[in-house]
């Protein structure tokens, strides 16, 4: 064995460490990374994706990667820490995904298309077909832009605003979080506000129309023609909805860490 081998073999530990420790960010980040962390990817696929992306930022990143701890706590710490780094950073990016199935729950509801019922692996057995729809749209709109290239460049980047092994703040965690539950569920209201906005003035209308013929069950006669206007203002505005999130997105996306 020549003294190159021998130092090959000496260094693999610290190598296995320094993969195991950018392999549990990328992992846990794409495990929840639009368009890359979708339930309906399998599993296999999204574990190969985190092993390639791990094997292509481990060359970059090895220089700036800690030293082996003497301890396996201390090493289970740093795995631990760069784990909930990597579900921090792919839960906002997910936050803005989120914004369109939202936006479609929020407008089913009011055209009278919830009875008509989808489950969702991500919003629960009783979702709408229409958020669904804006569910699936998400995905297909991220690949066909090129939005997916933010969050992994964000990912990428994250290595050098957050230091590998590092521990988050949590204030900063906790403050982030929250802005990104608003920040989603407002863009959702935001993008089905044209639908609310329909809703509210059929609503006010039958109102009237029954105070005047009270005698006439409106809500039997009025619920065939508020489905049916509510799929003709869908497909008017199906258009704009994902436009407008995908400019929405874009801007989200590229505020992430790292970028």
């Amino acid at each position: 064995m020549t003294g190159d081998d021998t130092a090959v073999l000496a260094n693999l530990p610290a190598l296995a460490f320094g993969f195991a420790l950018v392999m549990a960010r990328v992992a846990a980040a794409v495990m929840l990374l639009p368009g890359l962390g979708e339930a309906e990817l399998p599993v296999m696929v999204r574990a190969a994706l985190a092993l390639v992306l791990s094997v292509l930022l481990l060359p970059v990143l090895q220089p700036e990667l800690p030293a082996l701890p003497e301890s396996p706590g201390a090493t289970l710490q740093l795995i631990a820490a760069e784990t909930l780094t990597g579900i921090w950073l792919g839960w906002l990016a997910r936050m803005v995904m989120l914004a369109l199935p939202v936006a479609g729950q929020i407008a089913a509801s009011v055209l009278g298309l919830t009875n008509v019922l989808q489950p969702d692996v991500t919003l629960g057995p009783q979702t709408a077909s229409l958020a669904r729809l804006f569910a699936t749209a998400g995905p297909v709109l991220l690949f066909a832009t090129g939005l997916h290239a933010l969050p992994l460049s964000a990912l990428a980047g994250s290595f050098a605003v957050i230091p590998p092994g590092a521990v988050l703040p949590a204030g900063d965690m906790v403050q982030a979080a929250s802005e990104a539950v608003s920040g989603s569920f407002a863009l959702g209201l935001r993008l089905a506000a044209p639908f609310v906005l329909a809703g509210t003035v059929w609503q006010v209308g039958l109102g009237l129309a029954a105070r005047l013929v009270p005698q006439h069950q409106i809500y039997f006669v009025a619920l065939p023609g508020q489905i049916l206007g509510g799929l003709l203002l869908l497909g008017l505005l199906a258009s704009a909805v994902l436009g407008a999130w995908q400019d929405t997105a874009a801007d989200l996306l590229a505020a992430l860490p790292g970028l």
